[in-house]
């Protein structure tokens, strides 16, 4: 199946998108945005991948289920277009940089900046029915969210990644701690951040990790 996505990317993930599971996803996908208002617009479902070639990446965020209400997800997890209120989860986001590092509250809250550094922000799934949380679940996504995930743990060296929740603590369970920093915390939801995410310090943690490693540090 022919896939428009950045071609480091492609060339890895071909053999997914040959997959029968892939084929189904994409016929689910096609008939939801043709009678439904679907988040992300068609031309974002691999923005993530498009703004963070596979040979950039050094760190992964995985969220869960797009945001779903209108105008805030565009194919970053936790990330919305300038002008959107800051979502809960990602105001505490910045609170966290902000206690961890000490850098003010940003002013936007699209996470390009980051994509461009090597920050590959995904949810496990990328697309999601207007006001409908979780309506795309179980379709496909999840699947190929872990073939992305194996590939990125198989192929590169290095990589922090960043589980924040439980859910994705379990997508990454199979991550090689040897050969990986893998960063675990409570989610920052409101519901959770006093739990775990508040002080878990992952901005500083990463960057002395890269540090240690002689690789250069994100400029969060």
């Amino acid at each position: 199946m022919e896939v428009n996505i950045e071609d480091s990317w492609k060339r890895r993930l071909q053999p997914e998108f040959d997959k029968p599971y892939f084929y189904n996803l994409t016929n689910f996908v096609k008939e939801e945005y043709s009678k439904h208002t679907i988040y992300p617009p068609g031309k974002f479902i691999f923005h993530a991948f498009n703004t963070c070639p596979f040979d950039k990446v050094k760190v992964v965020i995985i969220g869960q289920d797009p945001y779903h209400e209108p105008g805030q997800y565009y194919g970053l997890c936790f990330s919305v277009l300038d002008g959107v209120p800051f979502p809960p989860s990602l105001l505490n986001i910045f609170k966290e940089i902000e206690n961890d590092l000490g850098k003010p509250m940003p002013k936007s809250g699209r996470l390009e900046r980051w994509a461009d550094q090597g920050v590959l922000l995904i949810n496990a799934i990328l697309t999601v029915r207007a006001h409908q949380a979780g309506s795309h679940r179980g379709k496909g996504w999840e699947e190929f969210t872990d073939a992305v995930i194996k590939i990125l743990n198989d192929e590169k060296e290095n990589i922090v990644f960043m589980l924040w929740g439980s859910y994705a603590q379990r997508k990454g369970a199979f991550i090689d701690r040897n050969r990986h920093c893998v960063l675990t915390a409570a989610h920052p939801s409101p519901l959770s951040a006093d739990r775990g995410f508040f002080g878990c310090k992952h901005f500083s943690k990463a960057n002395q990790y890269f540090k240690s490693k002689g690789i250069s540090e994100i400029e969060w």
